[in-house]
């Protein structure tokens, strides 16, 4: 394909850091957590003695906008189950801040979640304090199952006690953006996590 027919970042990559994650190391990452997490969810279906053949009001994931539409977009591709997906918007930054101010709804959370299998997708795990809402919500809800799914988890010290079942990858205590992470609205599309330089 002619350089016409592909995205090339370099004018947007100027003032940022290194490469953290590269698309390719992302892509096989995405495949294998989509295998392992249509695996674990035939599992629950097959404990509730659901019918595989129609079991599209039993799978439901919630992905966090707008931080995790790009990693969720690649992720259902690598998930051969019928699901349906509720979409969600929730604040943790603001601006052009690098730190969490804490975490807020936009909208509203879908009511339907009872005796589903839910799935949260979230881009990024850091102060813990966006997940620790939704998951707090969804629960009320008493689903059948309920998994968090992130692409990437910050070691940092937690606002909140909450940990994700499903891990893409580890990072350091940076600010990074790319591949639908931000910063003051812009980057998420750059095809790669790039580490911000910030100050």
């Amino acid at each position: 394909m002619g350089s016409g027919g592909r995205y090339h970042p370099a004018h947007m990559v100027r003032g940022l850091g290194r490469v953290l994650i590269d698309r390719e190391r992302i892509a096989s990452r995405v495949r294998e957590m989509g295998l392992q997490l249509s695996s674990e969810l035939e599992a629950e279906l097959a404990r509730d003695g659901a019918d595989p053949s129609n079991h599209a009001d039993r799978i439901v994931l919630l992905p966090i906008l707008a931080g995790a539409l790009v990693f969720t977009a690649d992720l259902i591709r690598e998930m051969p189950l019928r699901l349906s997906m509720r979409m969600v918007t929730v604040s943790s930054y603001a601006g052009q801040a690098t730190t969490s101010r804490g975490a807020a709804f936009r909208g509203a959370l879908p009511q339907d979640l009872g005796g589903r299998h839910v799935v949260v997708i979230d881009d990024i795990l850091d102060s813990g304090q966006t997940l620790a809402l939704v998951k707090g919500l969804v629960l009320q809800q008493n689903p059948a199952s309920l998994r968090l799914c992130v692409l990437l988890d910050k070691q940092v010290a937690r606002k909140a006690d909450i940990h994700a079942n499903l891990v893409g990858f580890q990072i350091p205590d940076e600010f990074v953006v790319g591949y639908g992470l931000d910063y003051d609205g812009y980057y998420r599309n750059l095809p790669e996590i790039r580490v911000l330089e910030v100050g």
